[in-house]
């Protein structure tokens, strides 16, 4: 898979060190093929465990990775500590890990095939097949449009208001009051989630893939690798984030950002509001320590910011980012 660089280990050394190539070997290809697909996913969720276990390490910055989040951050705001991990987020980065696997399994599917091991190749590939269709189920539930659901609804609100008109004619007056009730409930429910689906389509993103920012309140510098046009988090995540306290609440484009582990190698993957966000002016070419940025980035371009590779491009139907060209020396230098 030209120009990704899957290192031997998910938590390669993120100080700046060159990311090896992976060395396949047969039982690499064994083991993945003997592990059962319904304990890798587990749902939206991709057990950490597995994919440590493919790639084994010893290094301390793996462990802290694996490990449930204990340090803290404050940051005092209108006389009120707050917390840099409020804006931690496990569903994004189980999502960034389950690319990983994907992008891993499609650079094993080539190996196998390379080495003519074409029946280890069909087991991977069924593996795969499994992989991405749990990615777009995932994917049409997070954009609240799978035509399956939308037409259920609208049947069932059929349904209803037959049930409700019956009622009234029968002069059951306290089931129709029920079922009128679940009515605008469920017109309720279908105006959101067409709301939500038309968000997707329109939404204009201030910031794009590989971009470097800063967090307005918290200060750490981050890198954009996701990005949802509302935020597609928890209730329960978005009551501890103070979502609906922000200036947009929840209506606004969150961001999925890789966060500078000098600054907290703790936090690793946050997810955060647009608002909550700021581009550099200038080029910022100041280093940047990351495990993840090995698999999702080319490397930097001109300006700092990080090129995205095809796939995670591809994931977010994104083109690819073009740096604007200075002609002021081109002109300077031609007048000489």
């Amino acid at each position: 898979m030209p120009g990704v660089c899957i290192s031997s280990s998910l938590a390669a050394s993120a100080n700046g060190g060159s990311c090896g190539a992976v060395t396949m070997v047969n039982s690499d290809v064994r083991l993945l093929c003997k592990i059962p697909m319904n304990s890798v996913i587990i749902g939206p969720s991709l057990r950490r465990q597995e994919l440590l276990r493919l790639h084994p390490t010893s290094s301390s910055r793996t462990r802290r990775m694996s490990s449930r989040v204990r340090a803290t951050w404050p940051f005092r705001s209108n006389g009120k500590e707050m917390d840099v991990n409020i804006e931690r987020s496990e569903a994004a980065n189980e999502d960034i890990l389950i690319f990983f696997f994907q992008l891993d399994l499609e650079t094993r599917i080539q190996y196998a095939l390379n080495m003519e091991q074409y029946e280890a190749a069909q087991q991977l590939r069924n593996k795969l097949d499994e992989v991405e269709a749990e990615i777009i189920k995932q994917r049409e539930a997070k954009r609240g449009s799978r035509k399956s659901e939308a037409q259920d609804k609208a049947i069932n609100l059929l349904r209803l208001r037959a049930d409700m008109k019956k009622a009234i004619e029968d002069e059951n007056y306290a089931v129709a009051a029920e079922l009128r009730d679940e009515i605008s409930k469920l017109e309720a429910e279908i105006l959101a989630a067409s709301a939500k689906a038309l968000a997707y389509e329109n939404i204009q993103y201030a910031f794009r893939l590989g971009q470097r920012v800063r967090h307005k309140k918290f200060g750490y510098r981050a890198v954009i690798c996701g990005m949802d046009p509302v935020c597609c988090e928890s209730s329960s995540w978005m009551e501890i984030a103070h979502v609906d306290k922000l200036l947009q609440g929840r209506n606004q484009p969150f961001y999925q950002v890789l966060v500078d582990v000098r600054a907290d190698p703790n936090l690793l993957v946050a997810y955060v509001a647009e608002e909550n966000l700021l581009a550099s002016e200038q080029p910022d070419m100041d280093r940047f320590d990351h495990p993840y940025a090995t698999f999702l980035f080319y490397g930097r371009d001109t300006a700092g910011d990080f090129i995205p590779i095809k796939q995670l491009r591809e994931k977010y139907n994104k083109p690819r980012h073009e740096v604007p060209v200075d002609t002021s020396d081109e002109d300077a230098g031609g007048n000489l």
